[in-house]
């Protein structure tokens, strides 16, 4: 087979969109190059991201665009008009559209991931035009692709529930963790401490400023305990979008002294982030899988976390969880956890063995084999 993917996404610049949905293209080639030594593949990406940049072994083409597609206004048209030129005139056998879309004429069996559906959960937080495109292309998408990847059973209950796809279409391709999410050597995470002048403890959130992300309840419900313990709130992540109520609501609770926006965290420097907090809290009102708790438990970080969408089936019994919608929980939680040292390492040592079940290795043998089922069913 000569395999096709819009690599488009992967992101080597400082900023959110260096996230969730980068990695998992970055890794799922990677992890191909492992376990495929049979097929050939053309990687398209944005402009400057090269063979070099990527370290692919030459059977993987790197084909850089010379348009800056990380800007969806300029992916956009590259998806619809100029990917089946490019399918054509490279001969390849398969598409993999790998955030949702396939090219409305794409002129070969196609397989696409998807990560949420969070644009049809929870509209009002995407931009109009964002959230109109990404929903009639996915619903157009996902009748027309050979295989879908979810990758989580939540998004494959969704993608068959809520988008009528017959379940033996769906195939779930979890996400996992990079290699240096691990505990970090002591005198390393000690030269980190003193580096960074960091408290003895503090509570940590990592994620992108969005919406859905939950952060202004999470300060509502720090508020509430804020009398009770001295342990500062660390907020690390690039600014998405429509995050400016997180920052206002911040000003009316007066916590400014409290917490402490940390920005992107540099992907060098972050499990040494999560190996330093007391705790890691996420949140998020809806997720598609939910990478950063995965990331501290493979840290050696206890988890707070909802109890919704995805996030369950990713701490499975290793985090202590909570209704998202609840602030009062949600406080009780963090103070629970805060004054719970047993409590906390008991989730450590849960949280290291639930982060090892999840492996990019697996994710890469469901991939290609579904790459090979698209084209057999086509």
């Amino acid at each position: 087979m000569h395999i096709a993917v819009n690599a488009h996404l992967l992101a080597h610049t400082r900023s959110f969109r260096r996230a969730g949905v980068s990695h998992y293209i970055e890794q799922v080639l990677k992890h191909l190059a492992l376990v495929d030594g049979r097929n050939r593949y053309t990687i398209y990406t944005t402009h400057g991201l090269d063979q070099a940049a990527l370290g692919l072994p030459p059977r993987f083409a790197v084909t850089p665009s010379r348009l800056p597609t990380i800007n969806p206004r300029v992916r956009i048209p590259w998806e619809q008009f100029l990917a089946p030129l490019l399918l054509r005139t490279n001969g390849a056998s398969l598409f993999h559209g790998t955030l949702n879309v396939v090219p409305l004429a794409c002129p070969v069996p196609s397989v696409v991931t998807i990560h949420d559906l969070a644009f049809i959960r929870f509209p009002q937080t995407f931009r109009s035009y964002n959230r109109t495109y990404l929903d009639f292309m996915t619903r157009t998408t996902v009748r027309r692709a050979a295989r879908i990847l979810a990758v989580s059973e939540h998004t494959k209950r969704e993608v068959v529930g809520m988008l009528g796809v017959p379940p033996e279409r769906v195939v779930v391709t979890p996400n996992a963790v990079r290699d240096h999410f691990r505990p970090p050597e002591p005198s390393a995470l000690a030269a980190f401490r003193t580096r960074h002048s960091l408290p003895e403890q503090f509570v940590l959130y990592v994620g992108t400023l969005e919406p859905r992300k939950n952060l202004s309840r999470l300060l509502d419900a720090y508020a509430q305990i804020a009398r009770d313990t001295n342990v500062p709130l660390l907020i690390g992540g690039g600014k998405g979008w429509l995050y400016q109520p997180v920052f206002e609501r911040l000003e009316q609770l007066g916590l400014k002294d409290r917490v402490q926006f940390i920005g992107y965290i540099e992907e060098e420097e972050l499990p040494l982030w999560y190996a330093a907090a007391t705790l890691f809290v996420f949140p998020s009102i809806y997720e598609g899988f939910g990478m950063p708790p995965l990331e501290a438990m493979a840290c050696g970080t206890p988890v707070l976390t909802s109890n919704s969408s995805s996030l369950p089936e990713v701490v499975g019994d290793a985090g202590l969880t909570f209704d998202p919608t609840d602030t009062n929980a949600l406080a009780t939680s963090l103070l629970r956890l805060l004054r719970d040292g047993d409590l906390r390492a008991e989730l450590r040592e849960r949280g290291l063995q639930q982060a090892a079940r999840f492996s990019w290795h697996t994710t890469a043998e469901r991939t290609l084999a579904a790459y090979e089922a698209a084209v057999q069913s086509a």
